[in-house]
């Protein structure tokens, strides 16, 4: 198939949907199909890049990029591509670029809704009352954007229920996003580099290791875990909080743990390249996050697939993700979270048998798995009546 998918976020940027969208890319390749990707321009941008094509954008906030609405050049060209299908995934700039050719050639789109933009709107407001109205106006961009889709994807039943409580009226199905699961693995890297790790970071040898990858964002309640966890933390010798990731709130977060004195026990690395992340997330006895602003959390699957229970805050993402007992503890309050880390610390057995649950958990999720997934959806939409079917 001739597949084209625009995203205003993709590789060298760093945050799940560009993940998702890159192992997508490379595994539908690897089943012999073309995959074009339209995406926003980037300075740290590969110089060739095989049927990628970037439109002029400018920074927004930290991490983020705006790009155009349409680009005339790259019009002419999608027309000349012979495209089977269309798959969206934002529903921003870009998006709306690759809805517009959709509509106006006549091809299949698939959109997938990965991002519940109703919780990062404090991003654009200051005061309360802006930011309700702001809430608002996100969720009727993202029902009138997914209204011209010819079918929807979600990662979780959370956002599928979130487009459904939306209006949305377009057929929806349940795909979540897949890991390249052998990157994560125990024994994917050597104990010789695990403990070079370790000794970059600071940690010494009998520190017992609560660890969060991830932006470090307000939406991802970093501060939340950090007050939960601050007493603990003091109480406890060799325990520490390892952050891995930056972010807009990195500031804020170091003040505060300055003042509730934990800084010898919590440690901000900063962000770490992609190619290597699966070794950091070796560094961790638990996994933690405060987080209830995913809409599946890559982070957690990449936690288990290394082998690393999790310890999360309750939340309809983790359906089918986190099983209490299996792969982890879900938690509702302060109490109920340290009481479950202590528990897991102090008992190397119980760690060990959730390990071997969570790495059964996440094998469910590979990469291959979810293209072969997607793959469906297009040859199903190719297959509706009038729907041009171009081979190879």
């Amino acid at each position: 198939m001739r597949i084209a998918i625009f995203t205003d976020t993709y590789y060298p940027q760093l945050n799940g949907v560009a993940t998702s969208v890159m192992m997508l890319t490379r595994n539908l390749r690897a089943m012999g199909h073309r995959v074009f990707v339209f995406t926003t321009t980037d300075p740290e941008a590969p110089p060739i890049e095989e049927d990628v094509f970037r439109l002029p954008s400018l920074p927004v906030l930290k991490d983020r990029r705006m790009g155009m609405f349409y680009h005339p050049k790259l019009a002419r060209m999608v027309k000349n591509l012979h495209l089977d299908v269309i798959h969206t995934h934002t529903e921003f700039c870009v998006g709306v670029f690759g809805r517009h050719l959709a509509r106006s050639l006549d091809i299949p789109m698939l959109h997938t809704m990965h991002t519940i933009y109703e919780e990062y709107t404090h991003y654009l407001t200051k005061r309360k009352a802006l930011d309700a109205m702001a809430k608002k106006v996100a969720r009727r961009i993202i029902a009138d954007f997914c209204a011209y889709a010819d079918r929807i994807v979600t990662p979780s039943a959370k956002a599928k229920d979130l487009l459904l409580s939306y209006g949305v009226r377009v057929g929806i199905d349940i795909i979540p996003s897949g890991i390249e699961l052998d990157r994560f693995a125990p024994g994917y890297y050597s104990p010789g580099e695990i403990q070079a790790a370790r000794d970059e970071i600071g940690l010494s040898a009998g520190d017992k290791v609560l660890l969060y990858i991830g932006r470090i964002a307000k939406e991802k309640y970093l501060d939340e875990l950090i007050l939960y966890l601050r007493q603990y933390l003091r109480d406890t010798d060799n325990v520490k909080l390892l952050l891995i990731g930056d972010g807009l709130v990195r500031q804020k977060l170091e003040k505060l743990v300055a003042s509730l004195d934990i800084e010898d026990k919590t440690i901000f690395a900063g962000a770490r390249p992609w190619a290597d992340i699966g070794k950091y997330y070796q560094i961790g006895d638990i996994f933690v996050n405060a987080s209830r602003s995913e809409s599946q959390g890559l982070t957690y699957i990449e936690a288990m697939a290394a082998g690393v229970p999790v310890v999360a805050k309750a939340d309809p993402c983790l359906e089918g993700v986190l099983i209490d007992g299996v792969s982890g503890f879900a938690y509702n309050d302060n109490d109920e979270m340290i009481n479950i880390i202590d528990r897991l610390l102090s008992d190397e057995q119980e760690r060990e048998r959730l390990t071997k649950g969570a790495l059964s958990i996440a094998s469910r999720f590979s990469v291959a798995t979810y293209a072969a997934a997607i793959l469906e959806e297009y040859e199903s939409l190719t297959e509706r009546p009038g729907a041009s079917k171009i081979s190879l």
